[in-house]
Order: C-alpha cells, then structure tokens, then sequence
C-alpha cells in the first residue's frame, strides 16, 4: 500500500472519531456499565468548514439580517420570506441616530407603511413605502423629541404585521422628593413620596407647597439616546392558571425592561406567591405579592431600582414593584393589585409598570389561598410561579388603547376573607 494511500485513510479515521458528539436533546441515560461505542462509517464524515471561512460569515449574516436559522429546513425559511417583517437593527442608538429598522418587503411586494402611535392609540406619524434598512429619524418627524415610549407598527394594507417595536427615549427620572409621614391609626413612621423634580404629587396640599421652596432644581431632562425592540408580553404559568402581563415602558421603562430581563432569564422561575393580603383591614381588595426565589420576603436580583415617576393607576390586575422604606429599594418582588379600593393610596409611592390582560381567574384564584400566618400574608401552601416567558405583544393600530384591556375580576370583596393586614 502506497504512502499516500496509508495517510489518507489515517486522516479519515481520525476526523471520523472526532466527528462523533453526544446530541444535547437525547443525554445518555444514567448506568454502571462502561458504554460501547458504535462502530462509524468513516467514509460518511464530512469536514469541518473553518468558523471565519466565507461560508460561515455569510451564513451568519444572513441569519442576523433575516432572523432565519440556516439549518432550518427549506420549506420554513420559504414561509418565512413570503411573509413582511420588521426588526431593530440594535437595541441602542445614540440622541442623533441613526435609529434604524430592517423591514423585509416579501413576496407580495405590495408597499409597506410605518406608524408611530401612542399608548392612546394616537398616530404620532407615518412613513410610507418603505423597504430595507430605514432610519427612523429620517421618515418620522418629532421621533427626536419623543418624552415617552411609542410603539411602531408595521402595516400592508390595513393590515398590522407583527408586534410592534418599542421607541422608548431613555431618559433620567427626575429626583424623587420625600418626607417622613405617620401611618393611619399608628405610631409608626414611613418615608412618603411627595414629588418628583419640582412637580408635587398633590398640589392642593399645604404641607407639600412648603416644602417646594426648598426644592433645588435639577438640570432639565435630555435625551440619552434610544431603546429600540420588539414588544413582547409576559406569561405567567402558576399552579393556578396562566397570567399575561402587558409591560408599560410608557410609564416605568427601566422597571418594566428589568421585569422583562428577568423573566426571560428564569430568575422567578419556581418562585412563587409568599404574601396574599385578599384585603385590607377595612376590608378592600388589597394586593398578592411574589417574585422572592427565596420564598421569605427578603429575597432579590442583587440589585437596586431607581424608582420611577409611573402614573399607571393602581387597580385590579395592575402589577406593581414592591419595595422597603427606601425609595429605591425595589428589585424583583411584585405585586398584583387587587382593586381600586384598597390600593388607590399606593398611587404613587410604588412604581406600577404594566397590567394582566388575561387571567383573572388565576389571580382571584391565588387571592383566595387559604392563610397560614394573618398578620405576615403567609399563605399554608405557597402559590407556585411555575415558568415565566415572553411571548409577542399583539400589533398597535390607530384608536385602539391596550389598556382596556386589562382584566376584571371574577369575585367580589365579600367572597373573599378578609384579612388582618
């Protein structure tokens, strides 16, 4: 056998061997025998292409620009060209731009519109037959001078494609202005929020009008530049049935992105319910508290929120951070509103940063967990947060405010206990 033949079946041998991996979806089970490995065709291995070779790089790109897997099979990546899409180029983009979307035109070819529409569902404007790479800067006028989060929405037609993207101007939240209260019927003290920058809560209010004049004005609010992604809602799977939660990052931008971050992490996955106040002392729908991986009530991500100016109101289906006296102490814990009533007074003093639009039943169904500890909220059996996960936001078209969406409980006050909190 000649040299040459002797080290290319030498060479194949070995890249036969190094070829064989161990498939992430079928891990090999446990045992006490050594496992016997099988026998390859060494004739059926393929080499492998160099990570910086051109093919790679343009495989890459394309899946970058396109969001299509290229080891998905044909027929998927046709379905998924036929169809108009639009995705952010990045997620940050500095005060001047550019700020710019990739928009893939499809199969039909029939012409693309942009719409920039507020939370009411007011159209802030539009740009018409667009295609490719666009800055938005550059075909929606007054983008620049946004002072909160918009949602952009592809439409063909009449027709919405796809969830829209947030616009969300980053912006410093102004410095929040406190002062030392008492609580109703009690002795004891709590730090309370009465302003923010040179704006007071309650302007009526004498107490607060004095303290104003020793208000030091901050330097006005600029625009850092943008956050730009896809909207995406965040479901809730719990031993009692699902909840979906629509974000506001119109009204708590950097507390709804962490909620969001952590739930598509897996942070409260397995956590659960540890507080459950159905009611307040006076008997009015209070609040179910979770988001503790520890279960105990001190637990969190590690890190500390600045507190957000949110003007969302606090009512039934309404999530909210919990924190501690300090104003900007929250972190992972939150709560869902039980009703206007008894949370009204946290208007405010918590940053509300989105609302339930499904799953009233689950959440009047965790709210009426029998409990073990009155005085602490401590449910006897803990309500399990099972996962959490993020799932595409429904499209925003012209008139149409999301907020009517949110849920509305299946009880009343009376159906459930109240407790000594």
């Amino acid at each position: 056998m000649s040299t040459t033949i002797k080290l290319v079946l030498v060479l194949t041998f070995a890249l036969g061997v190094n070829a064989q991996a161990q498939s992430p979806e079928t891990p090999a089970a446990p045992t006490t025998r050594p496992a016997q490995r099988p026998e390859r065709d060494t004739t059926r291995t393929r080499p492998v292409v160099p990570a910086d070779s051109p093919e790679v790089t343009e495989r890459l790109r394309r899946f970058r620009e396109n969001n299509i897997d290229p080891n998905e099979p044909q027929s998927t990546r046709a379905a998924q060209v036929s169809a108009a899409s639009m995705r952010p180029a990045r997620l940050y983009c500095p005060p001047h731009g550019p700020l710019e979307v990739n928009i893939r035109r499809g199969s039909t070819g029939e012409s693309l519109t942009l719409m920039l529409i507020d939370r009411n569902g007011e159209v802030l404007g539009m740009a018409k037959d667009v295609q490719g790479r666009v800055n938005l800067l550059e075909v929606i006028s007054g983008i620049d001078s946004l002072e909160r989060a918009a949602w952009l929405q592809l439409v063909q037609g009449d027709q919405p494609l796809g969830p829209p993207i947030v616009i969300q101007p980053i912006r410093e939240p102004p410095p929040v202005r406190t002062t030392r209260a008492t609580r109703p019927n009690s002795t004891a003290t709590f730090t309370k929020i009465i302003g923010w920058g040179d704006r007071p809560l309650d302007a009526d209010d004498p107490t607060i009008d004095e303290a104003r004049k020793s208000w030091i004005a901050g330097d006005p609010p600029i625009i850092s530049g943008f956050k730009i992604y896809t909207d995406m809602d965040v479901l809730i799977r719990t031993d009692h049935g699902e909840i979906l939660v629509a974000l506001a990052p119109d009204e708590a931008p950097s507390t709804a992105w962490n909620f969001r971050t952590l739930a598509r992490d897996g942070f409260y996955d397995r956590s659960g319910f540890h507080r459950v106040v159905p009611a307040d002392r006076e008997g009015k729908p209070f609040v179910i508290q979770g988001g503790d991986p520890t279960l105990t009530g001190n637990g969190g991500p590690g890190f500390a929120l600045a507190l957000e100016p949110s003007t969302l109101p606090h009512d039934y289906g309404v999530i909210s951070m919990a924190r501690a006296d300090e104003p900007h102490s929250a972190g992972s814990q939150f709560f869902f509103a039980l009703g206007r009533e008894g949370t009204a007074r946290l208007d405010g003093q918590y940053c509300s940063f989105g609302y339930a639009v499904s799953g009233s039943r689950a959440v009047d169904s965790i709210a009426a967990t029998p409990i073990a500890d009155i005085a602490e909220g401590r449910p006897a059996n803990i309500p399990v947060i099972l996962t959490m996960r993020l799932v595409a936001a429904p499209a925003r078209m012209p008139g149409i405010d999301r907020r009517q969406d949110r849920i509305k409980t299946t009880t009343t006050v009376g159906e459930v206990a109240p407790t000594a909190r």
